[in-house]
């Protein structure tokens, strides 16, 4: 019997107290971890007759006459697509498709009980954007929305937005979107409890891959006062060589005074440390940040630096752990806002449509917020539907209702 213990990157004092054996682990995932059942009685010949021939053609007549009533006489109206090329999964990197197929039915079944939503993994033996365009937009009949999942940056980009011209269904990469709204309504409630405003932070970023970039650009748009990004380089400065499009246009929306160097440089003076990336952050840097700062160390199983360690320095710590306080956990988000959009009918996920969501999370932590509960639980009931409300009604302010 293996027993797996969650390590500590940053100090060997510190220990953790989850151990995981693989007896349970594979206990668990033994057949997969969703199922289909059906909705419709098929207890006698009339009930079957009804679900099934002849009753059934007669809506597949009326479905052929006005497409519109697949929304409401099929599931796809409730179903989303949970789809990876499984190039970035978790920790664990490009595993490929098979390898990856757990963590979508984990997805699915995550869908299935915070949101309310059926879903159905499928993972794509394909890295290639223009064959999983096409591959969707085959089988955009049989879904109502796309949840992207573990695409490797910087494709994941380019899919995505290809993605949500081809299609007229909501479609989020949740890598991206689900952290930076999560982000968003954390930071939110760290100012809260501190008194503070968003407009007078200064916001270092550690990674620039699919996280990053979103996480810097729905702070931005939330109106952050400064947003600082490092990628394994350095800071992403305007003009540095090797800056491939996607982190060329953050330059141009990021680091206003322009600063140049590592991570020493950017954290010295910062409010909030904000890491989705590997990489490691020594404690002595932490101590140079600005009174007050806020750690947010998201990377799992192992954080940037230990929530313990950083709590030296940092008034505020989160991760994305569920073994300490403040967990920025993505179930927060993405459930509600798939919810939401396919409750209004939406064609896409606006900016707007995120920024509610994070706001909805905030409004559900606010009544009970401190410095060790800056976010809900991630088992809150009230998250989802309030989430799933404020995401509806900010569709129908877009007009993609």
């Amino acid at each position: 019997m293996t027993v797996m213990r969650d390590p500590v990157a940053n100090d060997p004092d510190v220990s953790t107290s989850i151990e995981l054996t693989d007896a349970e682990i594979f206990d668990a995932h033994e057949g997969g971890k969703l199922a289909v059942g059906a909705t419709a009685s098929l207890a006698d010949p009339r009930a079957l007759s009804i679900a099934y021939t002849p009753g059934v053609a007669r809506v597949s007549r009326a479905i052929a006459e006005d497409a519109t009533l697949a929304t409401r006489y099929t599931w796809t109206g409730r179903l989303v697509a949970v789809v990876s090329d499984g190039t970035a999964v978790l920790g664990l990197g490009d595993i490929g498709p098979r390898a990856s197929l757990p963590v979508m039915e984990g997805k699915a079944a995550l869908f299935k009980t915070f949101g309310g939503l059926d879903s159905i993994p499928l993972v794509l033996d394909t890295t290639d954007v223009d064959e999983i365009v096409e591959t969707l937009v085959r089988l955009r009949p049989s879904f109502g929305a796309v949840n992207l999942e573990d695409v490797s940056a910087p494709r994941c980009f380019e899919l995505e937005a290809r993605l949500i011209e081809a299609l007229d269904c909501p479609v989020m990469h949740d890598d991206q979107h689900g952290t930076a709204i999560v982000a968003l309504a954390a930071l939110k409630g760290a100012v809260a409890v501190q008194g503070r405003a968003l407009g007078d932070l200064k916001v270092v970023i550690s990674g620039a891959g699919a996280a990053g970039v979103a996480c810097a650009k729905i702070l931005i748009a939330a109106g952050v006062g400064e947003v600082v990004v490092l990628d394994s380089r350095g800071i992403i400065v305007a003009g540095r060589d090797g800056l491939n499009a996607v982190k060329a246009e953050l330059a141009g929306v990021t680091n206003p005074r322009g600063i140049t160097g590592g991570l020493a440089e950017a954290l010295k003076g910062a409010d909030v440390f904000l890491g989705v990336s590997s990489s490691k952050v020594p404690e002595e840097l932490v101590a140079t940040m600005a009174p007050e700062s806020i750690v947010f160390a998201l990377s799992n199983p192992d954080p940037e630096i230990h929530p313990e360690v950083a709590a030296r320095h940092a008034a505020i710590v989160a991760t994305g752990r569920s073994d300490f306080p403040n967990q920025i956990n993505n179930v927060l988000a993405f459930p509600g806002v798939f919810k939401g959009a396919l409750d209004a009918g939406a064609r896409r996920i606006t900016e707007r449509m995120k920024i509610a969501a994070a706001d909805a999370i905030h409004a559900v932590a606010s009544d009970d917020l401190a410095a060790d509960r800056i976010v809900p639980s991630a088992l809150d009931p009230r998250v989802a539907i309030e989430v799933a409300a404020a995401v509806a009604e900010a569709a129908r302010q877009d007009g993609v209702a």
